[in-house]
């Protein structure tokens, strides 16, 4: 999957790999975008985990660290490759969105929440803008500036949008 970029990519190619025929790829998926990001989502997903230590600070600190990790290697060729693909396809767009942004996007919600209710987080806080604060320069970086960002990068990012996070000390 990420040795060829996502256009190149033939429900063909994916069927012999797979030892299968096209027509049991299609029982399955609904088409190749679809094939495509779950082989991706289910290769990226570990790299990702979403994890519940206590810590607000070390959990999203851990959690945009490994993204900019994927983002620096073929995890992120593959992203980019969805991206661009997306902006011009409606079935790469809606299995991008379905498969791999949106599940994502509610499992951190999920975890945003829990913090919240624990009192890690502010009650206020928007937790689709905090997501967006957090992952939206990632994203830039990665695929405006077409840079991978670093680690350093990663930290100081979530630094600073868990200073705004934080519940005000009593």
């Amino acid at each position: 999957m990420d040795e060829t970029a996502f256009a190149q990519v033939t429900a063909e190619a994916i069927a012999e790999r797979a030892g299968t025929s096209k027509a049991t790829l299609y029982r399955w998926w609904p088409n190749k975008a679809a094939v495509v990001i779950e082989a991706f989502r289910q290769a990226i997903a570990p790299e990702l985990p979403l994890l519940d230590t206590g810590s607000l600070r070390e959990d999203l600190t851990t959690q945009v660290r490994n993204f900019a990790r994927v983002l620096s290697g073929r995890g992120g060729r593959m992203l980019r490759s969805f991206i661009v693909a997306a902006r011009s396809d409606p079935d790469v767009a809606a299995a991008f969105r379905s498969i791999w942004s949106d599940p994502r996007r509610a499992e951190a919600r999920e975890m945003l929440r829990h913090k919240q209710t624990r009192g890690q987080l502010r009650k206020d806080a928007d937790l689709d803008l905090v997501l967006d604060s957090l992952y939206g320069p990632l994203y830039y970086r990665f695929l405006v500036k077409n840079e991978s960002p670093s680690q350093k990068y990663a930290e100081a990012l979530a630094g600073l949008v868990i200073q705004g996070l934080v519940a005000p000390q009593r």
